[in-house]
């Protein structure tokens, strides 16, 4: 679950932003971010905003890879997480959504682009193709995410999408009819985080 509403952070554009569009066989030209993780002094040398880029390209190639301990990594520990399925969700919480959903993950694919950061914030807009498994129905979610930087990581991240076109497409017929009432949002944001308990609890 995931979205549409565009308010890119104005900053500095990525290296990276051709080509357009990244997939697992893109190739971004930047720098190595590989080497992002294991926070090398290269790493420490960029430029802010470059560092930022950097951080970002590394959180969706570790999405792509459904890596969800490398996405977690990004995060400070105090991380803030929102987006209209769990609504907020804080530290060690926005990391298990991250496991629940790569755990759980059918069909998938992830393209990212747009890029952009500043000092402390940043911006990107990423597309995830999934098949949503209570309905057997496959998801093309657009989504636009902000971030807040603190100390060379990401301590807010905000993602914007549609509900009601995610509900569409998740849900079919109930989702087009009822997707942009307060009831299946309710139940949407239930549904998502009762999920993450008893994952959670599994563990």
């Amino acid at each position: 679950v995931l979205g549409l509403l565009r308010s890119p952070a104005r900053g500095k554009p990525a290296r990276h932003d051709k080509p357009a569009r990244h997939d697992r066989s893109a190739r971004h030209g930047a720098l190595d971010t590989g080497t992002v993780l294991g926070l090398t002094p290269y790493f420490w040398k960029l430029p802010m905003s470059d560092a930022h880029n950097a951080l970002i390209v590394e959180f969706y190639r570790a999405f792509e890879r459904l890596d969800a301990e490398a996405m977690s990594a990004c995060y400070t520990d105090d991380v803030l997480f929102s987006d209209p399925a769990f609504g907020d969700l804080r530290g060690r919480d926005a990391g298990d959504m991250w496991r629940m959903l790569t755990t759980r993950a059918k069909d998938f694919s992830l393209t990212f682009d747009q890029v952009r950061s500043d000092d402390t914030t940043g911006s990107a807009h990423w597309v995830a193709t999934y098949l949503f498994s209570q309905t057997g129905n496959t998801v093309v979610n657009d989504i636009q995410a902000r971030f807040v930087f603190r100390d060379g990581k990401i301590c807010e991240h905000h993602d914007h999408f549609d509900l009601w076109r995610w509900s569409r497409q998740a849900l079919g017929a109930k989702g087009l009819l009822l997707g942009w009432t307060p009831l299946v949002r309710n139940a949407v944001r239930a549904q998502a985080l009762k999920g993450l308990k008893a994952f959670q609890a599994g563990r």
